[in-house]
Parts: C-alpha cells; sequence; structure tokens
C-alpha cells in the first residue's frame, strides 16, 4: 500500500480495512506480522492510530460490521464477536460461509424486508443509527434472531458504506414472545370474564343497576338451597331482599323494597319464631352480636324452629360477611328448610349407636369365647404335663405307666380337636372354603359316622343307633368331607352332651324327584342329652357364643362344632335347624339337595380280602424338623415299614431322581421346609424323565390343613394330604387305597 496517508483517521481505517479485504489479510496478521510488513510507511501516527483503531474494534464484545453501500452490500470488515455468533472461526471462513455479502448475512427470507427498512429508515433520519431485526443461519444450521444497529457514512476513497452494531436477540426476543403470549393470554381471559359478565349483566340489567347486580353474584354463590335471600347493611340499618318465602315476603311490601334491619329481625322472631328460640335468635341476630361472630370468622349459621300450621320445621340461618371495610357492616342472611338434614342425622346416629352396641357386644363375646378357650386349652395340657410328670416317675411300672400314656393320648386328642375347630372356623369366616362334588354314598357316610363314634358311646353306656332305611337312592353327588364333617359334628355332640345310659339316634330317610334327578334328603340327630336353654337356642350358631364352659359342663370342646357345622350346610344350599329343651334333650335336622346317581355302583368288590391288598413296604419320609422325623420314623418303623429319610426337598428330589424303579414304593412329604418346600419338591419329581420315578405315589404331611392348602397339594401333583400330628389308621387306610388304585392301574 504506497498511498501517502491523508489527515481523515476514518479514511485510513476504512482503507486499511479494505486493502486487508482485496488482499485476503486477516486483521489479526496485521497486529501480529506489524504494520512495516504490508505499508510504506508504517511510522505514520494515522497508520498507528487507524491499526489501534482495528485492533479495539475486533475486540469488541459485541458484532460490529462494515460494508459496502451499494448494490453488492460487499463485506469489508467483521469483527472476532460477529464471528462467534456466525460459528466461524476466521475472517476468510466467515466470506465464504456469506459470499462476502450483507446479503450472504440476512436471512433470505427476511432479505426484502430488512433492506426495504434500512432504506425508509435513512431516508427518514440523516443522524440516527437505523435498527432492524432479522434472523440469520449460522454455519453449524441453528437459526438466531439479530438486532441491527446501522449508520450510513459517504467516504471519499473507497465510497458509500454501512457500519453496523449486531447482537444475538434470540434469548432476548424469546423472553419478549413469552412475555407477550402471557400479556396476550391475560388479555384474552380478562375478554372472556369481561365477556361473561357483561352477558350476566344483560340478563339482570332490566331488574337490577350495577350495584345490586355485583352483590347479587356474591350471594347467589351461596344461595343454592336458600329460599330466602337478604342484603343488610348494619351501618344504615337496612335491609333489602334478593330472594323471598311466603315466612319472609310477608315483612316485606314490593319485592326489593327497602326495610329497617332491626324491625325486619324483630318482627320476624315474633311473628314466626317458635317460642322456647325466640329469645335466643334475637340475641343472635343482634347487629352487637353479628358483629361479634363475624369479626372471627367469615360466617356462622344458627338453627331454630318456626311453627307453621301447627306443625313444628326446622330451619338454618346463616350469616355471611359480604363487607370489604375493617369494621363489619354488610351481611348477606340465607335461609334455608334442614328438617331432611336433622332426619339424616338422626338416623346416622342411630345406626352409629347401633353398630358401636353391635361391636361391644362382639367384643364381649370373643372375649367370653376366649375366656373360655383360654380354660379349655389348658386343661388337656396340664393333664399332659401331669401325666408326663408321672409316667416319668413310674417308668418300671408298666400297668401305670399304660394308663398314664392313655390319658396323654385322650388329652393330646382333645388340644388337637380344640385347635382344629378354632382354625376351620376361621376359615370358614374368610369366605374362602369351597364344595366340590363328586360321587359319593350316603349311606356310606352315615355308617362311617356311626363306627366312628360307637366306641365314645359305648364308653358312657349309650344306645346309639343308625336307621337308613328311608334312603333309596345311595349313591350321590355331593362334598364327602364336607358332609361327613356336618353329620360327624351333630353326632359327636349329641353323645358328648348326653348322659351315661341315654339314647343317640342318627336317622336319614330321602324325597326323591326323579324327573329332576335331585333328591331332598333329610339327617336327623337327636338324642336324650341335657339339652339346650330357650335363651341360648337364637346365639346357637354363632361363631363365639357358647353355654357353658368345660368347668361348668364338664364336656371338653370350643361350642365350635355347630357353627362350621352350619357354614358347611349353608354353603351346601341346605338348612339346619334346632328344637331343644333343657333336660329333655336336642333334636337337629339337616335339609339337603343331591343329584341322585341313576345306576347304582356295584358293590361286589369293595369288600377286599387281606390276601388281595397291594403291598406297599419302602417309604421315603421327607421332614426337615429332627424332633418329628424321629417320631414320624419310629411309628412307620413299628407298623413294618422299610424308612428312609430326607432333610427337606431339594434332598429328596436328588434321591429320588438317584434312584432305581422299586427303590421307594412311596414318598411322605411335609410341605413347609427350607430351600425346597413339598409342593416345589412334588412338581420336581412329577417332571423326571423316568416315568416309573415320576410316577411314585405322594402324601402330603403337614400341619396345614385349609382347603387351599390341601387343593395346592392335589394340583402339584401329590395323590393325598393328610394333617398331622398323624392318625395311624388314616394313614393306613390312605396308602392302602392309593396301593390299590396303583395295582388296578397297573
Amino acid at each position: 500500500m504506497n498511498k501517502q496517508p491523508d489527515t481523515n483517521l476514518m479514511e485510513y481505517i476504512l482503507n486499511l480495512l479494505n486493502f486487508l479485504c482485496e488482499n485476503d489479510i486477516e486483521p489479526e496478521r496485521l497486529m501480529e506480522k506489524g504494520v512495516a510488513e504490508f505499508f510504506s510507511f508504517p511510522d505514520s501516527p494515522n497508520i498507528r492510530a487507524a491499526c489501534e483503531m482495528i485492533k479495539f474494534m475486533d475486540e469488541m464484545p459485541g458484532g460490529f460490521l462494515i460494508y459496502h453501500a451499494d448494490n453488492t452490500e460487499k463485506i469489508i470488515y467483521a469483527n472476532k464477536a460477529l464471528l462467534r455468533i456466525f460459528q466461524c472461526n476466521t475472517m476468510r471462513e466467515f466470506r465464504e460461509y456469506t459470499g462476502n455479502s450483507f446479503k450472504g448475512i440476512v436471512h433470505p427470507e427476511d432479505l426484502g424486508a430488512v433492506e426495504q427498512s434500512i432504506e425508509e429508515q435513512i431516508a427518514g433520519s440523516q443522524y440516527d443509527l437505523d435498527y432492524v431485526e432479522y434472523r440469520i443461519i449460522r454455519k453449524d444450521g441453528e437459526i438466531r434472531w439479530i438486532e441491527d444497529y446501522g449508520h450510513y457514512v459517504y467516504g471519499e476513497s473507497i465510497g458509500n458504506i454501512f457500519y453496523v452494531f449486531l447482537g444475538d436477540a434470540t434469548e432476548k426476543r424469546n423472553r419478549h414472545l413469552v412475555e407477550k403470549a402471557l400479556l396476550i393470554s391475560e388479555k384474552e381471559q380478562q375478554e372472556k370474564k369481561l365477556h361473561e359478565l357483561i352477558e350476566e349483566y344483560d340478563r339482570e340489567r332490566s331488574m337490577l343497576n350495577q350495584e345490586h347486580l355485583r352483590r347479587l353474584e356474591v350471594i347467589e354463590g351461596l344461595s343454592v338451597n336458600y329460599e330466602s335471600i337478604l342484603y343488610a347493611d348494619l351501618e344504615t340499618d337496612i335491609i333489602l331482599p334478593y330472594r323471598l318465602s311466603e315466612r319472609t315476603e310477608k315483612q316485606f311490601g314490593e319485592q326489593f323494597q327497602e326495610r329497617k334491619f332491626s324491625w325486619y329481625v324483630s318482627d320476624y322472631v315474633n311473628v314466626w319464631v317458635h317460642p322456647e328460640d325466640r329469645e335466643r335468635l334475637a340475641k343472635k341476630t343482634s347487629a352487637e352480636y353479628i358483629r361479634q361472630k363475624l369479626s372471627m370468622s367469615s360466617t356462622y349459621y344458627i338453627n331454630y324452629r318456626v311453627v307453621k300450621d301447627g306443625k313444628t320445621q326446622f330451619l338454618q340461618l346463616r350469616i355471611v360477611n359480604a363487607g370489604r371495610n375493617e369494621r363489619i357492616s354488610q351481611i348477606v342472611m340465607g335461609y334455608r328448610r334442614v328438617d331432611e338434614e336433622l332426619q339424616r342425622e338422626l338416623e346416622q346416629k342411630q345406626l352409629l349407636t347401633d353398630a358401636l352396641e353391635n361391636a361391644n357386644l362382639a367384643i364381649v363375646a370373643k372375649n367370653t369365647f376366649l375366656s373360655n378357650m383360654s380354660h379349655d386349652m389348658r386343661t388337656p395340657l396340664n393333664a399332659i404335663f401331669g401325666f408326663t410328670e408321672l409316667a416319668k416317675k413310674h417308668v418300671n411300672d408298666t400297668e401305670k405307666l399304660l394308663n398314664y400314656l392313655d390319658r396323654i393320648d385322650i388329652s393330646c386328642g382333645q388340644l388337637l380337636d380344640l385347635i382344629d375347630k378354632v382354625l376351620e372356623i376361621s376359615w370358614t369366616e374368610s369366605k374362602e372354603t369351597s364344595v366340590v362334588e363328586a360321587e359319593c354314598n350316603i349311606c356310606d357316610i352315615l355308617q362311617e359316622v356311626h363306627n366312628g363314634i360307637l366306641p365314645l358311646a359305648a364308653e358312657k353306656n349309650i344306645t346309639f343307633s343308625l336307621n337308613c332305611d328311608g334312603i333309596e337312592h345311595c349313591n350321590i353327588y355331593s362334598d364327602y368331607n364336607k358332609l361327613k364333617q356336618v353329620i360327624s359334628y351333630l353326632a359327636d355332640n349329641a353323645v358328648t352332651y348326653t348322659e351315661p345310659g341315654g339314647t343317640v339316634s342318627v336317622s336319614a330317610e330321602e324325597k326323591a324327584d326323579l324327573k329332576t334327578g335331585y333328591a331332598e334328603y333329610r339327617i336327623v340327630v337327636k338324642d336324650s342329652g341335657i339339652g339346650i336353654g330357650r335363651e341360648f337356642l337364637e346365639n346357637l350358631f354363632d361363631p363365639f357364643a357358647r353355654e357353658k364352659n368345660t368347668t361348668f359342663s364338664g364336656v371338653h370342646g370350643t361350642g365350635l362344632g355347630l357353627t362350621i357345622a352350619k357354614s358347611i350346610v349353608d354353603r351346601m344350599g341346605g338348612t339346619i335347624e334346632v328344637n331343644s329343651a333343657v333336660g329333655k334333650g336336642s333334636t337337629f335336622v339337616v335339609t339337603l339337595r343331591f343329584r341322585i346317581e341313576s345306576k347304582p355302583q356295584d358293590d361286589s368288590t369293595s369288600g377286599m380280602q387281606a390276601e388281595d391288598k397291594p403291598f406297599i413296604q419302602r417309604l421315603l419320609l421327607v421332614e426337615d424338623n429332627e424332633i418329628n422325623m424321629e417320631i414320624e420314623t419310629e411309628i412307620l418303623h413299628g407298623l413294618g415299614f422299610y424308612v428312609e429319610t430326607a432333610s427337606d426337598g431339594s434332598v429328596a428330589v436328588e434321591k429320588v431322581k438317584q434312584s432305581a424303579p422299586g427303590d421307594y414304593d412311596l414318598i411322605l412329604m411335609d410341605i413347609q421346609m427350607p430351600t425346597m418346600d413339598g409342593w416345589q419338591a412334588a412338581r420336581a419329581i412329577r417332571c423326571l424323565e423316568n416315568p416309573v420315578l415320576a410316577n411314585i405315589p405322594i402324601i402330603a404331611l403337614s400341619a396345614n390343613v385349609f382347603e387351599s392348602d390341601m387343593q395346592t397339594s392335589i394340583e402339584s401333583g401329590m395323590n393325598a394330604h393328610l394333617s398331622k400330628p398323624i392318625n395311624i389308621p388314616h394313614l393306613i387306610k390312605t396308602i392302602e387305597d392309593i396301593a390299590q388304585k396303583k395295582k388296578d392301574f397297573s
């Protein structure tokens, strides 16, 4: 650049920038290399000042741009801040990206409007900065908003130019848009509310002026269920009606006619209010009392009575503070009928009272039951402990030892019966028990019950008879276990509560309807026992009701057998009735309807000879409790079985898996065990590849005796579910039945 410098610093700056632009020199190089490399007069004060000015512009925090004010709009200079706005690193990169033209800076959609705006501002203002907003597209593709403050300058050496200050206004614009949207939304809401108010005013303007309408809006919110609405000003002693009933309209002439508040209150009380409530209502509607109450709360109410046509009605007056002044003056008074509410309140109180009484009765009954249970459970426990101590002292006296062991066995049976019945009544109350119908023989069930209780009757010298002559169809569809349970409870109760030398009879008769394939069976259990008092008959089947405890009656039991029997009969769709008198005995009648079997079963093979019974000898006993395992092993050894043991389900599965067919004839499986429970073990055994091993019979032995537990055992692949402690005859019978089925199948 050999041109002699003149005295115009701005011309030097523009010429210098133009030189850098034309020679594609970055302004930074000028600072780094020094002026001498580019100019023949580096020591000229103007050149040095121009360089310092360019350095200053380059370090400005905001964007700065200089471009030609002609058709090309060619860019002369852009500082670093502007490069950063466009995400460009160098001036060369910026020139390439924008085409080195102001046109390349502005978003194409905004360019026309921007140039027109700049032209209009130049024409209209010679000295002010031109302002325009437009969009740019950064090099990374993001669109940003720019604020542009520019000015037009004439230069003699390089021509007309624009210099522009630019800033990123995206965030600012977004804030403005949000604020604008909020303002628009608020304005729309205000307009909507105003429109709603105007519509409301239009509907009522024929009757009310705007002041009355404002008060009406306040009152309407409280007046849905009110027969009379009045507005009063305590300060001016004025009351104005908005809604009138037959009781309040007589105090006013024309509608909305003002009256003195003090006069209205006095007249209303004397004309309408029940004499006993007048003094109280007059006091609570005085201006002084109203101010006192409303100073503590915005509203309060008064319940009182009125007399109409000789009848008493209940009303409620609610008074609300409707004013804004510190001194309470403006109020709204609303009157409404509350007869139905009071009636409902009285009914609810009665329901709560009844429920409380029933709950208290239930608590008393339950506490009585628990008291009796505590005694009845301790009685056999005391016997067990006592006879155990005596047995220890007479180990060498065989006769006494056996006698003590027999008594311990009896006490254990009594205790087990108590526990079973308590658990069973809990189960029946849980509503989870169900009736499962299957083919069975009602005559066999009656005979089994008779045979089971006959020894107890013989021991007490009681004549115990069974008569099934009235039954024509013995084969029915019913729940075998539950039907047997009902008859057993009734027959056992009869024998238990009958004195020695008495009589107990069980009879059954049938009324068949062959067209429908059903028959009605009537089972009667009659005894000559102690009988039941009339006052107790109503509560006979209640779960926590019991006439006498063990000490008073001398009879062991929970008194739950009848409750369980009643629950089962109800679930089977039948009825159970009782007729009894103290000292004359009791008669229980169970009526049930069953589907009958059209063809009777052939019983010729039911009596199996001993030599025909299948043989099971080798058992696998699965039990995690060492004491139970020892007891059960000894019992099974005593019955002639060969027993192997496993401490939990996983051990049992592994033993069966490693065994050969014939090593185990049957598995006795506990349920609740660590690692793997009995149900899981049974499923695993049933999934073994060897079909012989997978089909070894499994009997569950568990303290879990609820119906759901038994059902889960069957679903797990077990053949039967027996309760603990082991009932030896029942166990032997079950093993024989399983063995017979296995033999028949093979």
